[in-house]
């Protein structure tokens, strides 16, 4: 096997290891579990806890019953009309017993409900047909899902991964040479834009703000978010030529066309444009290593005049506290592309202090796994 860079055991401090107590190894042991699961007290715990491990056991059943669900079409089908499992079966050339055990499963997992022998969306199957972008992510999962057949070779990084191919959009304009591959990558990111967009939104007053740029806006769905909410603020696109036709009939549908400037470039090679006092960076560090992001934020430090403010926004991992979003999802996504890794609030803020950027902040984010934000201030 190959070296993967770890100390060898017998090299390791001894600070390395601290004994766990019997007291805390007392739930592993089948005695412990049987007696605790006839205590009054305990049984709910036990319960709760036991649940939650067939859970985990079984996520990647219910991941897959997602994406049959998606990729069948049931969220729209069910979105405007009750149906049978005959009707269903029939609407998506799936065998009726075999339809049958999917809708069943997506009522466990309360995507549907079944009432005297119609299938309905619940309330959050009919939040899974609106939410722009969501369908869309569930259906490029399987690229994820072949990444993670091999965990263990993924984690020890002696694999090739596919989703680095299907994104070398992120790679820079070597490579987005491919138009099929660009349109799609920017066609998933543009429907999934509209909820980070929404909570970057509302997370940041942008009131004062005379020009705004948003540096790797793709085909500008943030900058027609951000320009139907804010009137004022003059705006600027940044990103690569491949994207800037979509770019520009986006703004022209949104009437924008004699208000946003597209400035074809990337960030990895050419200058940034000047004159704007705010730039903003929506779901673009995320996608790159630590040289690559100091490099981009002195870049867009260099742009500001004294008093400008940069805006990150992107998904972001706990911390000292992990959460399911962030470190569960979004840091293996990252993984897998080979190009960037998701960090949190605190480690963005060191690379932006790294950059020169003061008053940094944290605004509070409306759904966190939905996007964070990290503003800061060019203070000289």
């Amino acid at each position: 096997m190959a070296d993967v860079g770890l100390p060898h055991r017998a090299t390791r401090p001894a600070l390395d290891r601290i004994p766990v107590s019997r007291l805390a190894r007392l739930p592993a042991l089948p005695a412990f579990q049987a007696w605790a699961a006839r205590v009054p007290l305990l049984r709910r715990i036990v319960r709760h806890e036991g649940e939650a491990m067939f859970d985990l056991v079984a996520g990647f059943c219910h991941a897959q019953v997602l994406q049959a669900f998606v990729r069948l079409r049931i969220p729209p089908l069910l979105l405007t009309h009750r149906m049978t499992a005959a009707a269903l079966a029939q609407e998506t050339e799936v065998p009726l017993d075999r339809m049958t055990v999917l809708l069943n499963a997506a009522v466990a997992l309360r995507l549907i409900k079944h009432r005297r022998g119609y299938y309905a969306l619940t309330t959050r199957g009919t939040a899974l047909a609106g939410v722009p972008g969501l369908q869309g992510m569930i259906d490029h999962h399987d690229v994820l899902y072949r990444d993670l057949t091999d965990p263990v070779a993924f984690f020890r990084g002696e694999m090739e991964t596919e989703l680095a191919a299907f994104w070398p959009y992120v790679f820079g304009a070597g490579g987005a040479t491919d138009p099929a591959v660009t349109a799609r990558y920017s066609q998933l990111m543009a429907e999934s834009q509209a909820l980070v967009a929404a909570d970057t939104i509302a997370a940041v007053n942008w009131s004062g703000t005379e020009h705004i740029m948003d540096v790797g806006g793709g085909t500008g769905a943030f900058l027609t978010a951000l320009g139907q909410a804010e009137a004022k603020p003059k705006l600027t696109l940044f990103d690569l030529p491949a994207v800037v036709p979509a770019a520009t009939s986006r703004f022209a549908d949104a009437g924008f066309s004699d208000r946003c400037q597209i400035v074809p470039g990337s960030f990895r090679d050419d200058p940034l444009p000047t004159g704007a006092d705010m730039i903003t960076l929506v779901r673009v560090l995320y996608d790159h290593a630590d040289d690559t992001v100091l490099a981009l934020l002195k870049s867009v430090y260099a742009a500001l005049p004294t008093g400008g403010r940069v805006i990150v926004s992107e998904p972001m991992t706990g911390g000292a506290s992990p959460h399911r979003a962030g470190d569960a999802y979004f840091a293996l996504y990252c993984m897998a592309m080979r190009t960037g890794r998701a960090r949190s609030a605190s480690e963005v803020q060191d690379l932006m202090h790294a950059a020169g950027f003061a008053r940094l902040k944290t605004p509070r984010a409306r759904r966190p796994f939905v996007t964070s934000v990290v503003t800061g201030v060019k203070c000289a």
